[in-house]
Order: C-alpha cells, then sequence, then structure tokens
C-alpha cells in the first residue's frame, strides 16, 4: 500500500449514541438491513462514552434475537476530538444520535469533515445546521466528507412531502404556496421526545446567535416563484382536512428553503463523483420538474384543546427560554410546561407502537402560469398530498436515516463529492420515496381542485 493512502475503514456505518433513547431504536432499524442480501451494510459498529450501555443498546435492539457477535462496540466521546478523529478513520460513514447538537455536535462534523468521512445526524437545529455549513462546507468541498443534518423526521418528510407535492404541478400550472399541517395521533398518550424539547429550549435561548450568524453570511439568490406568499391566519380552522391549525416557527420550513435556495443555485441538482448518463439525465429530469413555492408549515388537533397546549409550551419556552433559571425550570419540569406532552424518561415502548402522523400538504397555485403575472389574481388551483406513517421520534426518525445512511453506502459515486448540504438536495432525486414506502411510510396525492380565482 502507497504510505500516503489511508487505510480501507473497517465498518460500513457506526452508530453514534447509539445507548441513547433515539439511539437504541437506529440500531434495530439498522439490524434489518445489516448482512442481508441486497443491503450494502456489511458491517457496523456502535460507539459512545459507556461500553456496558452500548452492549444493552444492542441486546434490546436485536430481541428476539441474540445480539449479532459481529458488531464492534467501541468508545468515543464528543468531548475528545481524538477519539472522534480515530472513529472517523474506522468507517465510511457516522450516524450521529448525540444531541442536543449545538453542544455536542460540532466536534463530530468537524472531525469528520477534516477526514473524509461521510456524516449524517437527526438535528432539528437551524443554527446547528447553518453554522456547520458555514465552518465546513469548504474543507467537507476539499475532502470529499457529505455532511448532511436532519436525516430524521425534522426534516425528511418535510422535504420529500414539499418535493412531491412541487411534482403534481405539471405545466403549465405552478404553484404559489405549499402548507405542511402536520397531524400527531395515538390510541394512547402521545409523548413527545425529551431531546427534541431540550434543542427547542435551547434555539428559543440562543434565537438571536442565529440571526447574527444570517447576518454574516453572503446573501443567496432566492428561488423564482410565481406570486406573493399568502398571509394566512396563526389559527385557522383547516376545513379541507378538519382540523385546527397553528402556525409554528419550524427546522423544517427552514430546511426546505435551504435546499430551495441550494436549487436556485444549482437548477440540476449536485452533480454526482461518477455518474453514468442516464444517472445524469434522470436526476436533470426530477430537478428541472419541481417548481419553487412559499413554504411553512402547521400544528394540528382534532381539538381547540390540543391547540391550547401547544400555545402553552410556545409561550412557556418564549418567556422562560432567554434566562438560566426559566431554563433550569423548562428542562426540569417538562411535564409541566408542555402539559404532559414531553417527559424526561420518554415514551414507553406501548406509547411509541400506538403513536402514528399525517403530514398533509396543501398547494395552491395557478393552472396557468401566465395567471400568476396578472397581479390581483388569486390562485386558482388546490393540490392536496399526504405523507402518512409511525411514531416520528423512535420509529420513523430511525427508518428515515438509516434509509438515507443506505444510499450513501449504495450509491455513493452517484452522489455529490462532499460538503454541508440539506438532505433534500442530496436525496430528493435518489429512489429514497421508494425505500420509505417500501418501509411503512406512504405517500398519496389526495386530491386536485379547481378553485374559484
Amino acid at each position: 500500500m502507497n504510505p500516503t493512502q489511508k487505510p480501507d475503514p473497517v465498518y460500513d456505518i457506526v452508530i453514534l449514541g447509539a445507548s441513547g433513547y433515539t439511539g437504541k431504536y437506529v440500531v434495530r432499524e439498522a439490524l434489518k438491513f445489516l448482512q442481508t442480501p441486497s443491503s450494502p451494510l456489511k458491517s457496523l459498529a456502535l460507539a459512545g462514552r459507556n461500553p456496558t450501555r452500548l452492549t444493552q443498546s444492542l441486546e434490546w435492539a436485536a430481541r428476539p434475537n441474540p445480539p449479532p457477535s459481529s458488531v464492534a462496540i467501541l468508545t468515543a466521546d464528543t468531548s475528545d476530538p481524538d477519539s472522534l478523529r480515530r472513529l472517523c478513520t474506522q468507517t465510511k460513514l457516522i450516524l450521529n444520535c448525540v444531541g442536543p447538537f449545538r453542544i455536542h455536535g460540532d466536534p463530530v462534523v468537524s472531525a469528520c469533515a477534516d477526514s473524509g468521512c461521510d456524516y449524517l445526524d437527526i438535528s432539528g437545529e437551524p443554527e446547528f445546521m447553518e453554522r456547520m455549513e458555514a465552518n465546513y462546507h469548504e474543507r467537507a468541498e476539499e475532502t470529499g466528507s457529505l455532511i448532511v443534518s436532519a436525516c430524521g423526521f425534522d426534516s425528511i418528510p418535510a422535504e420529500l412531502g414539499l418535493l412531491f407535492n412541487a411534482k403534481q404541478w405539471v405545466s403549465p400550472s405552478v404553484p404559489n404556496q405549499i402548507e405542511a399541517y402536520l397531524s400527531l395521533e395515538s390510541d394512547k398518550k402521545i409523548a413527545g421526545n425529551f431531546g427534541t424539547y431540550e434543542s427547542a429550549v435551547l434555539g428559543v435561548a440562543n434565537a438571536e446567535k442565529l440571526k447574527e450568524l444570517r447576518r454574516s453570511r453572503p446573501r443567496r439568490p432566492r428561488p423564482s416563484i410565481c406570486g406573493p406568499p399568502a398571509k394566512g391566519p396563526t389559527l385557522e380552522n383547516q376545513k379541507t382536512i378538519g382540523l385546527w391549525a397553528l402556525k409554528l416557527p419550524s427546522a423544517d420550513a427552514v430546511v426546505v428553503r435551504r435546499t430551495l435556495t441550494t436549487l436556485t443555485e444549482k437548477p440540476h441538482g449536485l452533480p454526482g463523483l461518477n455518474e453514468s448518463p442516464e444517472q445524469i439525465q434522470k436526476r436533470e429530469a426530477f430537478w428541472s420538474s419541481i417548481k419553487p413555492a412559499h413554504f411553512g408549515v402547521k400544528i394540528t388537533s382534532k381539538s381547540l384543546f390540543g391547540i391550547f397546549r401547544y400555545v402553552t409550551l410556545g409561550v412557556s419556552l418564549g418567556l422562560l427560554s432567554k434566562f438560566s433559571f426559566g431554563r433550569w425550570l423548562l428542562l426540569k419540569f417538562p411535564s409541566v410546561f408542555s402539559l404532559g406532552w414531553f417527559q424526561k424518561k420518554g415514551p414507553s415502548e406501548e406509547e411509541v407502537e400506538s403513536a402514528t402522523f399525517k403530514m398533509w400538504f396543501i398547494g395552491r397555485g395557478y393552472s396557468e402560469e401566465s395567471l400568476a403575472s396578472q397581479g390581483e389574481t388569486k390562485p386558482d388551483l388546490e393540490i392536496i398530498t399526504r405523507i402518512s406513517g409511525p411514531e416520528i421520534g423512535y420509529i420513523t426518525t430511525p427508518i428515515t436515516l438509516v434509509q438515507c445512511g443506505l444510499i450513501v453506502l449504495g450509491q455513493r459515486e452517484s452522489l455529490v463529492k462532499g460538503g454541508v448540504f440539506t438532505p433534500g438536495i442530496v436525496f430528493g432525486s435518489t429512489d429514497i420515496q421508494q425505500r420509505l414506502e417500501e418501509n411503512g411510510i406512504s405517500f398519496e396525492v389526495i386530491s386536485k381542485i379547481k378553485t374559484q380565482g
């Protein structure tokens, strides 16, 4: 071997933070594809601070079968850069489940960007994601490290849902606005992920830092969208889907906007490392069919009490996150401030298994592009699509993360060489939708209706 050549990594994937609440579910999902006939996942390792807990996580994830002896247990700590650099030399791809990412994520991304190791995570933290792009994009481009955050429920359903709805607008029709309405459903109590709650507390506390970061960055071109955004109400009774809906400041909207911005800069998507002519043609055809739209997210409930719960949480976060004692209260008593939605110990397996989600995408636009340029004309076409799937934090998130990982492993030559990107622009033109449909997440066109303009 040439002395300057790096040795081949021992593992296809390392799951970092594999003993956490979400991490062990990611391990369970990954084991379904380990050494199966058509899977590119031939070797797997779990990494974290505590080998005993990692072993317990593997045992839990493998049951009722014994844990596979081929899965290695590695020690790594996000506060020990040497351990992370070592990890990067041992694997092709790190799936990072260690949040909050604003606290623990940077050293992992840094090690990957320096080493050329690929990286996916389940962050839904806009400031972390945008800071990683600002700090590491150029380095990752050089080394060939593909770094993609938001590969969990934040923000794969929103990204693919927007693309799926946008593709239904066949010429000469054009979308103006696509709004996502998220409905969380369960036979039992809906229980949120404490890590998500903690990230939200820290996100609100550091909102000014995100504004500063954005002011410091060069301006990027805005997508060309037909018509101005409609100014909808903060609270609406959405009769089409029979739900109350509340506007939500969400990571999904931020991630989708970043995808559409990248698409404005690169209208044919991201060129792959070593694409065949057929792959180039497929990618370019996919992206040329996507018409950008204004995008927002609303959380829904069948009752006004459900909406009151979301408002209570929002007001609590807004008032208390700004000072340290307030943050301590929020993190100490999550159940109080979220009216029982979030709790430290995480949901039971029964609560996880009984929960589902639906995400409706209501697209409004014009049956002909020429109508949009007539100023006063209101949209005259509505297209509704929907994505449905299992519980969001512990089942859908592992499914989306693992499928993104398998695409990186199996289709690396057709993906961009390296850089920090959003999942939509990296995976949108791959077979990700088909893969999710094969694993319990459905995509449907609900209706196309001509409305009164």
